[in-house]
């Protein structure tokens, strides 16, 4: 039976979330969130676990006495675990993936982890392979090994808060953590040279259910100790999964369709995940190409860049609507040239910017839109897509990004329905017979101009790329 009430907390690495999702119309009734705010230190940057508890905690009692929950689900960011001691509690914070502390052991850390072959993980800065944080940790505290009794995944840990139950699930574990065999559906071979074995949680599928709510959570909330909680999900595969759901519906079952599709998620990341894509091992993870692992437990060709970043890094907190002026300047050769965050995307050893300086505001926002376009065109071609593309999160409510990407697949591109495809997602790992609603189909204005306009764009890359390599 479908819960009518589904309560799905959402961390992302901006903002921290609680949703509350009708299991029928699969629309949000109530929504809550606190900043994603990084704590200094000690030992190291680390995120306020403790704060969003007592958030989360505080908005569950809330909708619980406003609407009724009938089932709670997860979706977090990736590159992320908690590692606790004996008792449950924290062995260590939890540490920032940005931090550039992993780093400073970068040598010794690329001796120990498996290749691109075993893991479908590019070898990424700062903290984004987990395996590198883990290191960096027991290499920084050196007791902290002995303390961790237990390293549960991100989703897991809510999961952990509010059952009292142990576990990992497939998506966080292939999210290029290093610590997946995608092909194996098993742990790599880094586990065991961490020290993890035994230590690491069981891993799930999303879909299971980790436990009922304890009974001092109840106490706390008002929720039932019936309540279930699902094990969570990583929350890119959170877009994936109700596209994947219908492709199997419609496919008579849990195997591979014939139908290709890609599914692009944005938000401070934007990732580009290619249902029906190229082999996963033929990947280039020089240009942050990677293999995730979808819900069902298979690899899914994917490709990345810090959009969402770059958007608010370029937009510099201005807004309004491109004028017909505004067009015309910038298809007469205003072009951003990536990558404005450097060290990950399809160009991740660039530095760029503007080819020459916008005069206005919309000229500025309109040659960023079609930037993010040209940058999502190319992940999407690198990981091989096939098929329609349906962009989830706030880029699907970007006319300019939409039409300039609509031009340039040889296939439709849908803006979802959902403006919040994460926590649809999540929730739909409760109901995953649900069909996902098409999306709005986008058709461009002046689409020769538009495809000029990107092959300026790819040749002025193309001869930054090549003076780069002379």
């Amino acid at each position: 039976m479908t819960p009518r009430h589904i309560a799905v907390i959402d961390i992302g690495k901006t903002n921290a979330k609680l949703a509350l999702v009708d299991g029928e119309s699969l629309t949000e009734l109530a929504v809550e969130t606190r900043p994603n705010t990084v704590l200094c230190g000690p030992p190291w940057p680390h995120f306020d676990l403790e704060g969003h508890w007592i958030f989360l905690r505080d908005a569950l009692a809330r909708m619980q006495a406003a609407h009724g929950i009938d089932a709670i689900s997860v979706t977090t960011h990736g590159a992320a675990c908690v590692l606790l001691d004996q008792a449950g509690d924290l062995a260590a914070p939890m540490l920032d993936y940005e931090y550039k502390g992993p780093d400073d052991l970068r040598a010794q850390y690329d001796a120990l982890r498996p290749g691109f072959h075993e893991t479908g993980s590019p070898r990424l800065p700062a903290g984004l392979n987990l395996g590198a944080q883990l290191h960096w940790q027991f290499a920084t505290d050196p007791d902290l090994a002995a303390r961790c009794a237990h390293v549960v995944t991100y989703p897991q840990y809510w999961g952990f808060r509010l059952t009292g139950n142990f576990a990992t699930d497939v998506t966080s574990l292939g999210c290029h953590s290093d610590l997946w065999n995608p092909w194996t559906g098993m742990p790599s071979s880094l586990v065991d040279k961490l020290g993890l074995s035994g230590k690491l949680a069981p891993a799930r599928k999303s879909s299971d259910i980790i436990g009922t709510v304890s009974p001092e959570v109840a106490a706390q909330t008002g929720l039932s100790t019936s309540t279930p909680v699902a094990c969570g999900i990583h929350d890119s595969n959170a877009s994936l999964y109700p596209y994947l759901c219908a492709a199997h519906a419609a496919n008579d079952g849990p195997k591979p369709s014939d139908q290709p599709f890609s599914v692009v998620s944005t938000g401070t990341w934007v990732v580009a995940m290619a249902v029906g894509g190229t082999d996963g091992r033929n990947l280039d993870p020089a240009r942050d190409t990677l293999v995730n692992v979808n819900a069902l437990g298979n690899p899914v060709p994917s490709a990345r860049f810090m959009g969402g970043r770059e958007f608010e890094v370029i937009r510099q907190g201005i807004s309004g609507a491109p004028t017909p002026a505004d067009r015309a300047a910038v298809l007469d050769g205003i072009f951003l040239l990536p990558a404005i965050e450097p060290a990950t995307g399809p160009f991740p050893d660039r530095r760029g910017g503007f080819s020459r300086q916008p005069r206005t505001p919309g000229a500025r926002l309109l040659a960023l839109s079609w930037y993010l376009a040209l940058m999502t065109d190319q992940c999407l071609d690198l990981i091989g897509a096939k098929g329609p593309v349906i962009i989830e999160g706030p880029f699907g409510r970007n006319r300019d990004f939409l039409e300039m990407l609509g031009c340039l697949r040889p296939d439709p591109v849908e803006a979802a329905q959902s403006a919040t495809g994460t926590s649809v997602g999540s929730a739909m790992l409760f109901i995953p017979a649900h069909t996902a609603q098409p999306g709005t189909r986008i058709h461009s204005m002046e689409p020769e101009k538009l495809r000029d306009y990107a092959q300026r764009w790819r040749a002025m890359t193309a001869q930054a790329h090549a003076g780069e390599t002379a």
